[in-house]
């Protein structure tokens, strides 16, 4: 059967300054949160392996943009370090940086690929976060004077910019979790962080219309569809729950202006509600989107606690609900993810019914494997895997585009082989293979299938 995508569909794929960039610390970058940690505990990353060590995009962006062109990219989205344009958060912009993010956009748009520019990819500069990261309204408002910076900078070139990529995430593995710096285990902290991040989001969207920028801005989020174990009310009331923090904590206030009610009724319930200003309200109303990047890896599955909550831990998310293993799901083994392409088919009803259909893309999905050097074949790697995990999920969007979602493309988490935070290069999720030795750079076999089913704007299967 073939898979037909609609015209000008976005093919390409995504990647982070930190993950991909190199020179963390050179040519005028201040620290970020991640060259600070490295340094104070370099255990945490995989075989000690940090952010100075990555994909040497900075050294040698114009062949790697050679190589996007030759797989048939037509979009390709990257981020901007607020630590190597201004590196101390406020003050000086790095006229280095300038002059290497100007290459690389009119580099990209030579080549024909049009670039989708992220502003803050977990990447706080380490003199905003000692003055409290996002705790900080301060550090909010010097977030909207960087990203008005580079909307002056750059915008007349960009036509597609992203406030945060999975502003969750810093929330869960920066005051959560114990898995991003500061490391903090503090769920009002947590709440200040989430909040003040929407804010900051607003503003900066508040300053893109106010500029009268051309092109559009949104914000990128990893959404995680929430089932339930069964039908029983406590279980459906636990991913009720999940839903409300994990995923409309960001969606609702960028596409609807506002919190679920249900959401901020349960915080105030266990008090743990972020202060907030009269003000606020329609700085969050005035931070609508025009473009929603979906970041989907795998679902979340829950079902109802089946044991009692210790009064003397932190309170939890986990408080509300316990993870649920579907039996016979399919797993990545490398990764402990669940791969369940249905998802993605979800995530646009959803959109669709709940959230007016708004114009939408796949920023993420990918694969992560372990030792994929064992799978070469000729020279390369045969990663047929990553093909069929791309093409089933791939189905399900088609389904969901042919039943009138509002998905305009498709970009794949990695195009080379970057570093993954802690993870640093453990599983490996490009397009294009990374002798870390070396620096050589050999397409895969899912790179040759990727590039095919750009220039096609469809595949068979």
């Amino acid at each position: 059967m073939k898979y037909a995508f609609p015209e000008n569909f976005w093919w390409g794929s995504a990647c982070s300054a930190t993950q991909t960039e190199g020179e963390s610390q050179g040519s005028g970058k201040g620290l970020s949160i991640w060259d600070h940690w490295f340094a104070a505990e370099p255990n945490r990353f995989h075989n000690g392996v940090g952010p100075q060590n990555t994909s040497t995009f900075y050294q040698h962006w114009k062949a790697d943009i050679q190589l996007l062109k030759q797989l048939n990219h037509n979009s390709f989205r990257t981020s901007i370090s607020w630590a190597r344009l201004i590196p101390d958060g406020v003050g000086e912009v790095n006229q280095e940086a300038v002059a290497f993010y100007n290459q690389v956009i009119d580099e990209l748009l030579a080549q024909g690929v049009t670039p989708f520019i992220t502003l803050f990819h977990f990447d706080m500069p380490m003199a905003m976060q000692e003055i409290g990261g996002w705790e900080n309204r301060d550090v909010v408002a010097a977030y909207a004077r960087y990203a008005e910076t580079c909307f002056e900078l750059f915008g007349d070139r960009v036509m597609h910019w992203f406030t945060f990529n999975e502003p969750i995430v810093p929330v869960e593995g920066g005051y959560l979790y114990d898995f991003h710096y500061p490391n903090v285990v503090d769920f009002r902290r947590a709440a200040t962080v989430a909040y003040h991040t929407v804010l900051a989001h607003a503003q900066a969207v508040r300053a893109f219309r106010a500029g009268h920028f051309a092109g559009e801005i949104g914000i990128v989020l990893n959404l995680t569809p929430s089932y339930p174990r069964s039908q029983n009310p406590a279980d459906v009331k636990a991913a009720h729950h999940c839903d409300l923090l994990f995923n409309r904590s960001f969606l609702d206030p960028v596409l609807r202006g506002e919190y679920p009610a249900d959401l901020v009724a349960m915080l105030k319930a266990h008090d743990q509600l972020p202060a907030c200003l009269p003000e606020d309200s329609a700085l969050i109303a005035d931070g609508k989107i025009d473009l929603l990047g979906i970041n989907y890896y795998q679902p979340r599955r829950v079902k109802c606690r089946d044991t009692a909550i210790n009064p003397q831990a932190p309170f939890m998310p986990e408080w509300f609900f316990d993870s649920y293993e579907m039996p016979g799901r399919k797993m990545n083994p490398y990764r402990g993810w669940e791969i369940y392409e249905p998802g993605i088919y979800d995530i646009l009803i959803n959109l669709r019914d709940n959230y007016g259909n708004p114009r939408c893309f796949i920023s993420e999905n990918g694969m992560g494997v372990e030792n994929e050097q064992r799978f070469i074949e000729n020279g390369q790697i045969n990663d047929q895997y990553r093909i069929d995990f791309i093409s089933e999920h791939l189905k399900w969007l088609h389904k969901g585009i042919s039943e009138g979602c509002n998905c305009l493309g498709y970009h794949m988490w990695t195009f080379i082989d970057n570093w993954s935070w802690c993870n640093a290069y453990k599983n490996r999720y490009g397009f294009i293979q990374l002798d870390l030795t070396t620096q050589q750079r050999t397409i895969k076999k899912s790179g040759e299938w990727f590039a095919e089913t750009s220039l096609n704007n469809s595949f068979d299967k």
